[in-house]
């Protein structure tokens, strides 16, 4: 299980700066997470903050996409050191940290995916990350090969994104719009013209620190104009809009 993800060449795109075109998954289904991941999206994010998934949820998702060649992600339902070690203990290689607000919180959420001494991940010898005590050198490999994405979605964070881009470890600033939005005084307004001017900024400001910076833009003029701004790491869907505006256009096209 680990061919896919040891060294992790979706860390080193990150890093390098390559354009990575990605989707949410949100059903919480290994199926429909199964037939995402035969699309040819670089990434798809399984979420465990605003979709209905746990660590057994998440485990045959995982299995799912065994075979695809998008990276799975996953959003924790909260920036917790326990809930980060649950998550990497069952496979997971890559994070996007939600909610972090200030330097200190993105020095814990690096420190929650190191071993010790570079962290504070708790050791077990034997777990689905590590083929169950099968993969040689593991332990010594693991911390270079986790990806770390913090999430910009309040007004505290946006103060201080540029102490938080500059933590080590941190791979890509994440700006999550709706939040975002909202924080700002602008709810459900994630276009309005001081929304797009902080957004933009914080992409400048993840830049100017050599980090990679992304966002969620599911309306496909939104996405182009991002990616124009420098975003490399950008979610142009989900599976819950795509399967709901199929499903109502079908509806629409017999049903007047």
């Amino acid at each position: 299980m680990n061919e896919k993800y040891l060294p992790n060449l979706f860390k080193q795109k990150l890093l390098q700066g390559e354009t990575l075109i990605g989707c949410w998954s949100a059903l919480g289904n290994p199926i429909t997470t199964e037939v995402l991941g035969l699309a040819g999206f670089d990434w798809l994010l399984l979420d465990g903050e605003h979709a209905p998934n746990d660590v057994l949820s998440f485990i045959p998702q995982l299995m799912a996409l065994k075979d695809s060649s998008s990276m799975p992600i996953v959003r924790p339902p909260q920036n917790e050191p326990v809930v980060i070690k649950r998550l990497l203990d069952i496979g997971f290689y890559n994070f996007l940290i939600p909610y972090v607000e200030t330097a200190e919180e993105a020095v814990q959420a690096v420190a929650s995916t190191r071993y010790p001494p570079a962290g504070i991940r708790g050791v077990s010898v034997s777990h689905r990350s590590n083929g169950y005590a099968t993969v040689p050198n593991y332990f010594s490999m693991i911390n270079d090969n986790i990806a770390v994405i913090v999430q910009i979605e309040s007004q505290l964070a946006v103060d201080n994104v540029d102490e938080i881009a500059a933590v080590e470890g941190v791979d890509c600033i994440f700006v999550g719009p709706g939040d975002l939005s909202a924080a700002l005084g602008y709810l459900g307004q994630p276009n309005h013209p001081e929304v797009q001017k902080v957004i933009k900024q914080i992409f400048e400001c993840a830049k100017k620190h050599g980090k990679a910076c992304g966002i969620l833009a599911p309306v496909e003029q939104d996405a182009r104009r991002y990616l124009e701004w420098g975003a490399t790491f950008v979610a142009v869907g989900s599976d819950l809009g795509v399967f709901r505006g199929a499903t109502q256009n079908l509806c629409n096209t017999f049903k007047k």
